[in-house]
């Protein structure tokens, strides 16, 4: 079974907390925070305009997103945790740099 949200939805997985500090100090699980960043494993449709139109999503499966740390509804599903959240609720699409395109910026 699998999972397909519905309009402007997206399922995203949580990317990996961090258990150690800059500094080197082991975070328990339980002091940790949850990770605001994760990948994009399934989309909807798109979002429902006024006029009954689809428009499509900004973000695609495969896509790091960037979302707020209590966006969206956690859900368990094959053994996995997965978020829930809005379009609306991604904050932004984290992108690799390549070292020619910060040669560029420079």
């Amino acid at each position: 079974m699998s999972i397909r949200p519905l309009y402007d939805r997206v399922v995203v997985k949580r990317l990996a907390a961090e258990t150690t500090t800059k500094g080197g100090i082991v975070i328990p699980d339980k002091a940790a925070e949850k990770p605001t960043q994760g990948e994009v494993i399934a989309t909807g449709s798109g979002a429902q305009l006024d006029n009954g139109e689809l428009r499509p999503l900004a973000v695609k499966v495969g896509d790091r997103v960037l979302f707020g740390q209590y966006a969206g509804t956690e859900l368990k599903h094959d053994g996995e945790t997965y978020l829930i959240v809005k379009e609306s609720d991604i904050l932004a699409v984290l992108e690799e740099v390549t070292e020619s395109e910060q040669e560029k910026a420079a």
